[in-house]
């Protein structure tokens, strides 16, 4: 309904904005990637929206990059995820960052966001696996695949986020898959 605002940004007060469109000012909700990026007050701003209306209300949520947007958008139609949970999760995390998470499934980066449990960061991981962090996972070296494929292994074993990732910091450079598992264990028993 509402796509984008452009206008005077007449107030700062986050996660909340107020733009001045044309003698209309819009609330506009927004996470702190984008409040961080902001013009200064009285300043021009457009902003790419998202609108929801509900039956307690009629949200408008801003975003500076279309990236922050289409994240926003595969967010809220995850089943528990509304959309303050999905701007907290854009505050937390930048768009690069949840990508990343996703690609090397790691729950401990959601888990740091207020209001994500490991619960919801699991669903969240599951639902975005191959929407979000796809483009991420074609660029990464074939080192950093076999990294994330070690860590994966290690997590499913029983092994805590943590100390799965020191063990995969600890491995040389080249190790494959199998191999750098093998070395893992070993690093981990002793």
């Amino acid at each position: 309904m509402i796509g984008r605002l452009s206008g005077l940004l007449a107030a700062k007060n986050p996660p909340q904005l107020l733009i001045d469109v044309g003698g209309v000012g819009y609330e506009v909700d927004v996470p702190m990637s984008t409040f961080y990026n902001l013009p200064a007050i009285g300043e021009r701003v457009t902003l790419l929206t998202h609108f929801v209306v509900r039956e307690d209300a009629q949200v408008l949520f801003g975003f500076l990059t279309p990236e922050e947007r289409a994240t926003f958008r595969l967010l809220v139609k995850i089943s528990g995820v509304g959309p303050r949970t999905a701007l907290a999760i854009l505050s937390g995390l930048g768009v690069a960052e949840l990508a990343q998470a996703v690609t090397l499934q790691e729950t401990g980066r959601l888990i740091k966001v207020p209001g994500i449990g490991k619960k919801t960061a699991e669903r969240l991981l599951l639902e975005l696996k191959g929407k979000l962090g796809a483009d991420l996972a074609q660029q990464a070296s074939p080192v950093g695949a076999a990294q994330a494929d070690i860590l994966q292994a290690l997590v499913a074993l029983g092994y805590s986020d943590r100390e799965a990732a020191a063990a995969c910091k600890a491995l040389p450079a080249e190790s494959g898959v199998s191999d750098g598992i093998k070395l893992a264990l070993k690093a981990l028993a002793r």
